[in-house]
């Protein structure tokens, strides 16, 4: 798959980015995929290339970048280590609710710049920490939002302004939520109250819970599953070409 990349220009700075096309000739819609804690990496990169495959554009975001050149983390080992978990932490609190909107508005104009992306409107995907971005930017920049995804996302519900089922009336996207089993970040009961904010506010929604652990998609996680993993692809691309069509 042909990669692009580039710098995307915000109020904070520039922002390196990863832009993943299909073979062939565009233009094709765009989605921006939000990395999980271990931020941009070869992992995510192919990721990018496996959706692409499906007839999108996809942009992968260095989300840390305000960090400068930060050292990348080992996902095998990080949470075992205890400096090493500390300063991932430190990172993802980095990424406020404010410095994700901000940064998305940057992405959106900058696919739509693009001559290979097609239309205004963007889907948005993310893992992790990145699921929750993919749903307050739907609930933020809801003009540009057609379709929001979060694979084993945490914090969908909390108590916090920002938190994705306080911002349900805002979203004009369809929202598709893969969560994991026995999740302490989006648990069942988290699940029911999204349900029914999302439900009282007409958007058109999609919450499930696949019977594998936190991580489950991500190939470099420890709890990658690869039938979790190959259903949530399935379930990707079939929300995509309902709600983003090609």
């Amino acid at each position: 798959m042909p990669t692009i990349n580039d710098t995307v220009t915000t109020t904070d700075g520039s922002c390196p980015v990863s832009l993943h096309l299909p073979d062939g000739d565009g233009p094709w819609p765009g989605v921006v995929m939000y990395p999980d804690a271990g931020g941009a990496r070869p992992t995510f990169r192919a990721m990018a290339d496996e959706l692409a495959g499906h007839g999108y554009a996809v942009l992968v975001p260095d989300v840390y970048y305000r960090e400068g050149d930060w050292a990348p983390f080992s996902m095998a080992t990080v949470f075992e280590d205890e400096a090493e978990r500390a300063r991932l932490f430190t990172m993802i609190s980095s990424v406020t609710t404010e410095r994700a909107v901000v940064d998305a508005t940057a992405f959106f104009d900058h696919l739509a710049a693009r001559p290979e992306v097609s239309g205004t409107s963007f889907g948005t995907t993310g893992y992790c920490m990145g699921g929750r971005i993919s749903l307050v930017v739907a609930g933020s920049v809801p003009e540009r939002v057609a379709a929001a995804m979060s694979f084993h996302g945490g914090g969908l519900v909390a108590d916090d302004p920002g938190s994705p089922h306080l911002l349900a009336d805002r979203i004009r996207a369809a929202v598709y939520v893969g969560a994991a089993q026995d999740d302490r970040s989006f648990t069942a009961e988290d699940g029911a109250t999204l349900d029914k904010a999302l439900t009282a506010a007409g958007v058109e929604h999609t919450i499930e819970f696949y019977p594998a652990f936190h991580g489950f998609a991500v190939p470099d996680n420890a709890p990658y599953d690869e039938a979790a993993a190959r259903r949530h692809w399935e379930a990707a691309t079939a929300f995509l070409a309902a709600h983003l069509p090609r």
